[in-house]
């Protein structure tokens, strides 16, 4: 594979840049084309003047950046042209409607992941390999300490923690993003929740827009208006299901939810030595981010023979480079160290 002078793909203060495209990816400021690989606020930010993501993120994209934007939807796997350079969309299963991006110009092929998991996920589309020559790869969690066992059945243990409790009297909270990953801990629950599970206001409009793209979720009920339901009818709040971020710990009118567990659900679960030692009552290893192992079989499959890497970059660009791949962290894409690499290998990194 012979690599061209500068990259295709550059790092720059703005984030990934094509400038054969005009586009960047996942900018960090305003520019005049913004590719978002998906709407999570590290990833798609205000204020550029135009928008393109995959079609299903479409109405996640315009409740985080306003209605007002100007934004194109593309169905994934449908090639669009950017001046010479060819773009599509192929799914990162990481949210709904996340992607990588592959960009191809001059027989030279380069994916951008943003951020992605390969574990079945019940409210998106599955994870897709992509063939490419150079792979810009995340890795939020990109040591071996961060492996977890691959199940099926996470609805099926916050449900049973979810009746435990109620057997006892007492209400369940279950901590999670409100985007992403609060619809999957819904979507895993759908086919064994009794009763509807109570969600916090930031939650219910995205909620919304994965139901409108056909997802299906355990019925809810907005968490503030059942407290104030509950209180209206003098009626004990017990054995109910809360989703909700953490921050509600923080807000005076908890106190009417009366006894509750509390449960967090992240890959962070797993390296952190027991959840208790975090002030969770319980703990679901549930990760929206590739593992270590999913990184590497990741990575292995795309054939790339140039990897950069986001995030934590030092295990895994070690790792790589003793398999004989030519790691880099995504600074090295910057057009200086590009040019002090000489399409090659980079010694200063």
């Amino acid at each position: 594979m012979t690599f061209f002078s500068t990259p295709l793909i550059a790092w720059t203060d703005k984030g990934l840049f094509c400038e054969a495209g005009g586009f960047y990816i996942d900018p960090h400021r305003r520019v005049d084309l913004a590719i978002v690989t998906h709407a999570h606020s590290d990833h798609a930010r205000r204020g550029s003047a135009k928008y393109i993501c995959e079609a299903s993120g479409v109405s996640l994209l315009q409740n985080r950046l306003g209605k007002q934007i100007q934004v194109q939807g593309i169905p994934y796997g449908q090639k669009f042209k950017l001046n010479d350079v060819t773009v599509s969309f192929h799914s990162a299963g990481h949210i709904l409607g996340s992607a990588q991006v592959r960009v191809e110009y001059q027989g030279e092929v380069w994916v951008a992941s943003g951020d992605y998991k390969r574990e079945p996920d019940p409210t998106c589309a599955p994870f897709e390999p992509v063939k490419c020559d150079t792979f810009i790869t995340e890795a939020t969690f990109g040591t071996p300490k961060f492996v977890w066992e691959k199940t099926n059945d996470y609805g099926i243990r916050m449900a049973e923690w979810w009746e435990q409790n109620a057997a006892n009297g007492i209400n369940s909270i279950i901590f999670g993003y409100s985007l992403g990953k609060a619809q999957r801990i819904l979507g895993e629950l759908a086919p064994y929740a009794k009763k509807p599970v109570l969600i916090y206001s930031t939650i219910l409009e995205l909620t919304e827009c994965y139901r409108n793209e056909g997802w299906t979720l355990a019925e809810t009920i907005e968490l503030k208006e059942a407290v104030a339901d509950f209180k209206k009818k003098g009626i004990k709040m017990t054995g109910e299901m809360i989703l909700a971020p953490p921050s509600i710990l923080d807000e005076e009118w908890m106190k009417e939810i009366g006894e509750y567990r509390t449960a967090f659900a992240s890959g962070w679960m797993a390296g952190r030595g027991g959840w208790g030692s975090q002030s969770y009552d319980h703990g679901f290893v549930m990760s929206d981010h590739a593992d270590w192992n999913d990184l590497n079989q990741t990575i292995e499959e795309t054939g790339a023979t140039r990897v950069f890497v986001q995030h934590r970059t030092g295990t895994l660009i070690r790792h790589l480079r003793k398999k004989g791949i030519d790691a880099h962290p995504v600074e090295a894409l910057e057009v200086e160290n590009w040019a002090r690499m000489g399409g090659e290998n980079l010694e200063l990194f």
